[in-house]
């Protein structure tokens, strides 16, 4: 069983559809083994789009620190409630929040960081144009990554 998982959540309850996957294959595989789940939210720096009139152009403008900040704070809050459900006396919980451009790059990063034996993830299952137009993190994560990767198909 792996000792060292890692979680990215986007903050959504599809997003979430990995943790009971997770917690089942502990108390099956590992009922007596000390675990360490990290879950990482990443924010995505998407940056704020503005369409000028007339000439058709668009300037980006960055995030402010107190955007940021707001953002880093909500995401916090948010895996410390997720983490809450999660923690018992084999199962170390930690939460970690990144700011990133590329969310699957940030989570491949996270997984070396934290040494993970095992990423576990959900995906959205998107197929088609969807896919094209939005990409899939996890299959990014899947293919760019060293650590095996669990996914796990959210449904509605």
């Amino acid at each position: 069983m792996s000792e060292r998982i890692l979680i990215p959540l986007d903050g959504s309850k599809l997003g979430e559809s990995a943790l009971s996957y997770v917690e089942g294959l502990i108390s099956r595989m590992a009922p007596g083994e000390k675990v360490t789940i990290t879950l990482l939210h990443v924010i995505t720096e998407v940056i704020h789009d503005l369409n000028l009139q007339g000439g058709g152009e668009v300037v980006s403008i960055p995030y402010t620190e107190d955007e940021l900040t707001k953002m880093k704070d909500g995401a916090t809050d948010y895996l410390n409630k997720v983490s809450d459900g999660l923690r018992n006396e084999k199962l170390t919980v930690i939460c970690k929040v990144s700011v990133s451009t590329n969310p699957a790059d940030e989570i491949i990063k996270t997984e070396e960081e934290v040494n993970a034996d095992l990423v576990a993830m959900s995906t959205h299952g998107r197929g088609g144009i969807s896919r094209f137009a939005f990409g899939s993190i996890a299959d990014k994560v899947m293919r760019g990554g060293t650590t095996p990767v669990l996914m796990v198909r959210a449904s509605e």
